[in-house]
C-alpha cells in the first residue's frame, strides 16, 4: 500500500537497433516513457488506419445478445469483410429500431381512432376528414362547429371527434390541434410493425453469428494499437550521430529483467534516482484486497509521486461511509444477493474482480452496521431476540447519531491530517498538520463533554487542547527561514493567516452530517412505506394485500435505489473533497507502461 519506488533508466545503442530495442521494451512491459522531443503539434502516424472502424465493429459485436464460441483459427478469417459486415449489421438495426419507435408511435396516436382507410377526396365532393383529440373539460367548444361532427371514441381523458368540411376548422372555432390520420391504415402499420421486429431478430441472429469473430477482431486491433504505442515511442527517443537514446521510468522489479536485456544485446543501460526537481509518474502499488480502493483514487485524482497511496484509507471509509447511509442489514443482504448472481460477469475482467473484491468488503461492513442498526427492510427486531441483542445504535435518537457522525468526521479528518503530517518534506510541513490533529482532538473532547459529570474538567481540557493546536499552527504555519527580525515577523503573520483555515475545519467537519442525515432518511422512509403498506392491507378488503405487497416491493425498490445512489456519491464525494483536501498535497499523473496488448481467447 504504498506508492512504488521508480528509477530513471536511460538506453543508448546503434541506430540499427533503434526498432528492434523498442519492440523488445514494449514486449518486456515495464517502462513508462519520457518523451525526449518538443513537438508543436501531433504528428501523423503511418500505422493503419482503419483501427476506429475495427473497434466500432468490436463493440457491435460484443453486445450481442448470445454470443458464440469463439473461432481461434485466422485461417477463414478476413477482416475486412467481417468489420463490413459488422458495421452494415450495425447500421440496419439503427435504422430498424428508428422505425419500429416511428411505428409504434403511430400505431398509438392511430389507436382510438381505428381501423379505416381515407377514401379519395374525388368521392368527397371536395370535403375532408379532420380528426381532433379533445379533453372532456373542452369538449363543449365543437358546439360552436357549424359542420357536422361525430365522437367516435373515448377514454378517460380524450373524446376523439371527427369533422367533415372543406376547410379546418379555424382555431377560434375549435382551439384544439388536430391529429394527422395520414393515408396508411392501422392493420398496414400493424403489419409494417411485424415486419419490421421480424427484421430486428433476424439482424439480431446475424449479430450472435458475427460474434464469434470477436476473439481474432480483438487481437487484430491489439497488434495495430502496439504498432502505433511502437511509432509513438520512436518519435519520442531520438538519434544522435548514429546512436539511439531511449528514456523512461522503470520500477525496481522491472530493473533486473531490463539489465539482462541490455547486457546479451549489448546496449548501455544508464540508471538514476529522480532528481528533486524531476516529477516522475505515480505507480500506486496493493495488494489484491485493496486494489479496489487504488482505482477509487485513480477515479478522482492520481497522488504525486513523492506524496502517500492513500488506497487502504479511501477504501475502508468509503465501505464505513456507505454502511451509515444504508442503515439497513435487509438492504445489504439484497445487494450481496446482486453481487453472488453478477460475480461470474464481474469476474470476465480485471476491472470487475477488482470491482467485485471491494464491494465484498463495503457489503460486510454494510451488513455489520445494518445490525448495529437493528434495521431490516425497516423492520426493528424484539428487545429480547438474539438480533435484539445487538441493536446498539438507535436512528432515531437524534443526538448521539450526530455525535457518532461527527466523531467518524473528526476521525477522518485527523488521519488525513496525520498522513500529511508523516510524508512531509520539512519540520513546518510536519507540525502543521500536528496543530490540526490537536485542535480536532479539543473539538472531540468538547463535543462528547456535554451532560458529563466531569463537563467542566473536560471542557477544560478540550479548550487547552484547541489553544496547543492553534499555537503550533500559528509557530509552523509557514516554512519561511527566520535570519533578522523581520523574516520572524513575516513567518508570525504566515502562521496567523494559516488560522483561516479553522472556518474550512469546521465546514468540512460539518460536512460528515450528512451521514446521519441520509441514514435517517432511508430508515424513515423504509417505516413508513412499510406502515403504509400494513395500513392499507387491514383497510382494504379483498385486494387490500396484493397492493400491500406491490407497495412493499416499489418502495423498498426505490428506497434501496436512493441508498446505492447516496452511498456511492457522498460515500466517495468525503474522501475526495473533505479527506484529500488535508490529505493530498499534490497532484501527480499515472505510470503508464510501454507494453504489448494481452489478448486471450
Amino acid at each position: 500500500m504504498s506508492i512504488a519506488k521508480l528509477s530513471k533508466v536511460t538506453l543508448f545503442g546503434s541506430s540499427a537497433q533503434h526498432k528492434s530495442a523498442l519492440s523488445d521494451l514494449q514486449s518486456l512491459g515495464s517502462v513508462h516513457l519520457i518523451s525526449m522531443r518538443e513537438e508543436s503539434r501531433p504528428v501523423a502516424l503511418t500505422a493503419p488506419a482503419w483501427d476506429e472502424s475495427v473497434a466500432g465493429a468490436l463493440r457491435h459485436l460484443i453486445g450481442a445478445p448470445r454470443r458464440r464460441h469463439q473461432e481461434i483459427d485466422p485461417q477463414n478469417f478476413n477482416i475486412e469483410v467481417i468489420v463490413k459486415a459488422a458495421l452494415k449489421n450495425k447500421e440496419r438495426e439503427r435504422e430498424a429500431a428508428d422505425r419500429r419507435i416511428s411505428l409504434r408511435s403511430r400505431i398509438n396516436q392511430l389507436g382510438p381512432w381505428g381501423n379505416f382507410r381515407l377514401p379519395p377526396l374525388d368521392e368527397m365532393a371536395g370535403y375532408r376528414l379532420w380528426f381532433y383529440r379533445i379533453s372532456h373539460a373542452d369538449l363543449k367548444e365543437v358546439n360552436k362547429l357549424t359542420d357536422p361532427w361525430e365522437v367516435v371514441a373515448k377514454d378517460h381523458r380524450f373524446a376523439y371527434v371527427v369533422v367533415i368540411a372543406k376547410d379546418e376548422p379555424r382555431p377560434e372555432v375549435l382551439p384544439v390541434l388536430r391529429t394527422h390520420a395520414g393515408e396508411t391504415a392501422l392493420e398496414e402499420l400493424n403489419r409494417n410493425l411485424q415486419r419490421v421486429e421480424l427484421e430486428m431478430e433476424d439482424l439480431a441472429a446475424e449479430q450472435n453469428a458475427l460474434s464469434r469473430w470477436i476473439y481474432l477482431l480483438t487481437k487484430e486491433l491489439a497488434i495495430v494499437e502496439d504498432e502505433r504505442a511502437l511509432e509513438m515511442a520512436a518519435r519520442r527517443s531520438r538519434e544522435i550521430d548514429k546512436i539511439f537514446v531511449v528514456q523512461g521510468w522503470s520500477p525496481s522489479p522491472g530493473l533486473p529483467a531490463l539489465q539482462r536485456y541490455a547486457e546479451a544485446n549489448g546496449i548501455a543501460l544508464l540508471q538514476e534516482n529522480p532528481s528533486p526537481k524531476e516529477m516522475p509518474p505515480t505507480l500506486m502499488d496493493n495488494p489484491v484486497a485493496f486494489q479496489g480502493g487504488q482505482d477509487l483514487v485513480a477515479f478522482y485524482e492520481t497522488p504525486g509521486y513523492r506524496s502517500w497511496d492513500p488506497s487502504l484509507i479511501v477504501a475502508s471509509s468509503f465501505a464505513i461511509f456507505f454502511a451509515m447511509i444504508l442503515s439497513d442489514a435487509g438492504y445489504a443482504l439484497v445487494l450481496a444477493a446482486i453481487l453472488f448472481l453478477g460475480r461470474n460477469k464481474l469476474g470476465q475482467s480485471a476491472g470487475g474482480r477488482r470491482f467485485r473484491l471491494l464491494m465484498c468488503g463495503v457489503l460486510a461492513v454494510a451488513f455489520v452496521y445494518g445490525v448495529l442498526a437493528g434495521s431490516y427492510f425497516g423492520i426493528e427486531p424484539p428487545p429480547t431476540s438474539l438480533l435484539g441483542a445487538f441493536h446498539l445504535l438507535h436512528l432515531e435518537d437524534t443526538a448521539s447519531m450526530m455525535q457518532i457522525s461527527l466523531v467518524v468526521g473528526c476521525a477522518h479528518l485527523m488521519l488525513a491530517n496525520a498522513a500529511s503530517s508523516l510524508h512531509a518534506a520539512d519540520l513546518a510541513a510536519k507540525l502543521k498538520p500536528v496543530g490540526w490533529i490537536v485542535v480536532i482532538l479539543g473539538g472531540i473532547i468538547l463535543l462528547l463533554s456535554r451532560g458529563t459529570q466531569a463537563e467542566q474538567i473536560l471542557w477544560k481540557i478540550g479548550l487547552g487542547f484547541i489553544a496547543a493546536g492553534l499555537t503550533l499552527i500559528i509557530l509552523f504555519g509557514s516554512n519561511r527561514q527566520v535570519k533578522s527580525f523581520s523574516s520572524a515577523v513575516l513567518r508570525l503573520l504566515g502562521g496567523l493567516s494559516a488560522l483561516f483555515d479553522i472556518s474550512k475545519l469546521f465546514g468540512d467537519a460539518l460536512s460528515y452530517l450528512r451521514l446521519f442525515a441520509l441514514g435517517l432518511a432511508s430508515a424513515s422512509l423504509a417505516i413508513t412505506f412499510n406502515q403504509i403498506a400494513s395500513q392499507i392491507g387491514r383497510d382494504v378488503p379483498g385486494l387490500g394485500i396484493l397492493l400491500a405487497i406491490i407497495i412493499l416491493l416499489m418502495g423498498h425498490t426505490l428506497n434501496l435505489l436512493l441508498g446505492i445512489v447516496n452511498g456511492f456519491v457522498h460515500g466517495l464525494r468525503l474522501n475526495y473533497i473533505e479527506f484529500f483536501k488535508w490529505a493530498i498535497s499534490e497532484e501527480g499523473y499515472p505510470f503508464i507502461a510501454f507494453r504489448k496488448k494481452e489478448v486471450k481467447p
